[in-house]
């Protein structure tokens, strides 16, 4: 019996290395596509549209300004005030009881404010009831 015993222990031996040229040869492979492909990808960006001038300007109308650090101001007919966007909404549904039922409610913004802010005023003066909310948008080319 022990002859057979240091036949099978020879046979187990343990491996000591491992091949790391096939992994080394992927990695280099993965390498060059992430490089060639790279300067490939470029950031989406939005071409908004330039506008004309609309047919007819409204007479009475609400502002709303939206400035870059997030904060919200209500001007009409002159009087401008700050407004939080909680507020917003019940600000110009009681502002727009006293007015004609077309009365627009109009949205500025400068171009670095972020999306989301703008997208928020206008749900809050949708959840209000507002019917006309427009955006502003520079005339000509």
């Amino acid at each position: 019996m022990p002859s057979m015993a240091s036949r099978s222990g020879s046979r187990r031996r343990s491996m000591n290395e491992i091949n790391m040229v096939p992994f080394i040869d992927v990695m280099l492979v993965l390498l060059i596509i992430f490089m060639v492909t790279a300067p490939m990808l470029t950031p989406s960006s939005v071409n908004v549209p330039s506008v004309g001038k609309g047919a007819k300007v409204p007479k009475t109308r609400a502002d709303v300004f939206v400035d870059k650090d997030g904060s919200i101001r209500f001007k009409t007919d002159g009087n401008e005030r700050p407004v939080a966007l909680q507020n917003l909404g019940a600000t110009a549904s009681n502002w727009l009881k006293d007015q004609p039922e077309d009365t627009p409610v109009l949205i500025s913004a400068d171009k670095s404010v972020p999306y989301d802010s703008v997208m928020q005023a206008m749900a809050a003066l949708q959840r209000a009831g507002v019917s006309r909310v427009a955006l502003a948008v520079k005339s000509g080319g």
